[in-house]
């Protein structure tokens, strides 16, 4: 079973790369983070053509989570954090899938900082951390997978000289990361490569992509029942060197049935 997620940067604008990569890669299960549109815009249609059924959680311009499935319906569990009635932004969205709880997010980016962007982003982060324990506790294997906005450490990125301020390698911020590892979730992809630098993500300027001037922000949390059945993890690399393609890059991981 191949559980991926992909921060689409604008479903209606990257339809066909999500369209092309769904027919060449032929995941499972995938979370999408950033559709960037209502949900009367979602495109189920041509989703469906794809042979995949969704839910999803939309926002006019900004944010938006879905959860794909292939050949099978995502049974929708919850959308949106506990705790969160004043909050609009769509961030979080669940569902079961062949008895495994798939957990869709998109954290918040949190720039700039200091300051209410980044609070917020820290504020999330600690309802997500307390949800995430919740989860862990509650029987039924579990991945949460998304855009976490992370870098964990300096050996996911490129260089971290010039990105010293960005909120997404702060160390509220990867303190954060941390303490929902150590609930016992497995980060997938470094599971898989304990030594070497992956991205999923090269952002617009500067020829980063050109330049494999990456960063890793793109995470799968596998619980123990199925860290123990994963077989592999990766990043599918080449959509992001399509004609225009969103800046990140399809990550995922691969599980024993």
């Amino acid at each position: 079973m191949k559980i991926a997620t992909f921060n689409v940067n604008g479903i209606r604008s990257r339809l066909p790369n999500l369209i092309e990569w769904l027919q060449r890669e032929t995941p499972d299960v995938v979370c999408l983070q950033e559709l960037k549109a209502p949900d009367a815009a979602f495109p189920a249609l041509e989703i469906g053509t794809a042979g995949y059924q969704a839910i999803w959680h939309g926002q006019k311009a900004w944010n938006g989570v879905a959860i794909l499935a292939r050949g099978t319906r995502p049974v929708e569990t919850r959308r949106g954090l506990p705790d969160g009635d004043d909050d609009s932004h769509s961030r979080y969205i669940e569902a079961n899938v062949n008895g495994i709880l798939i957990g869709s997010l998109y954290l918040p980016n949190g720039n700039p900082q200091p300051g209410p962007k980044f609070d917020y982003k820290l504020a999330w982060f600690e309802r997500f951390i307390r949800y995430a324990a919740a989860l862990r506790h509650n029987g039924q294997p579990v991945v949460l997978a998304g855009d976490y906005n992370v870098v964990p450490t300096d050996f996911d990125i490129y260089n971290p000289r010039s990105w010293l301020k960005d909120a997404l390698l702060q160390p509220e911020t990867r303190e954060c990361y941390q303490r929902l590892l150590s609930q016992g979730w497995t980060d997938a992809v470094r599971a898989r490569f304990p030594d070497q630098r992956v991205y999923t993500f090269w952002d617009y300027f500067r020829q980063h992509w050109q330049r494999n001037s990456g960063l890793r922000i793109d995470h799968l949390l596998l619980d123990p029942q199925l860290s123990s059945k994963q077989v592999d993890a990766g990043v599918d690399t080449w959509v992001r060197g399509q004609p225009g393609a969103s800046d990140h890059a399809p990550t995922w991981a691969r599980l024993e049935k």
